[in-house]
């Protein structure tokens, strides 16, 4: 994530040794959790369920973070990335 990026959106799909992920970034400065929220409330809306079934599991302060989506499987999570578009 990018925070104080200009703009909320998703730029994109890309992968490393770990494997797929988005980049996305939000326009909320990165202090008081407001960034992670906004993250939150970005991807609950591409996702489409309500932000409170988004959350931060791991990465609260790094730019690269692991989100938690309840009630979706890990084929829905991979199905919804493979949506993007891979860009470097």
């Amino acid at each position: 994530m990018t925070p104080s990026g200009g703009a909320d959106r998703i730029d994109g799909r890309a992968s490393d040794e770990n494997g797929a992920y988005l980049k996305a970034r939000v326009r909320t400065a990165p202090e008081d959790g407001k960034a992670n929220a906004a993250l939150c409330a970005l991807i609950a809306k591409a996702f489409g369920v309500a932000k409170s079934r988004v959350s931060v599991a791991r990465g609260m302060t790094a730019r690269m973070k692991l989100l938690e989506i309840e009630g979706a499987s890990t084929a829905d999570i991979a199905a919804f990335i493979a949506r993007f578009e891979e860009r470097q």
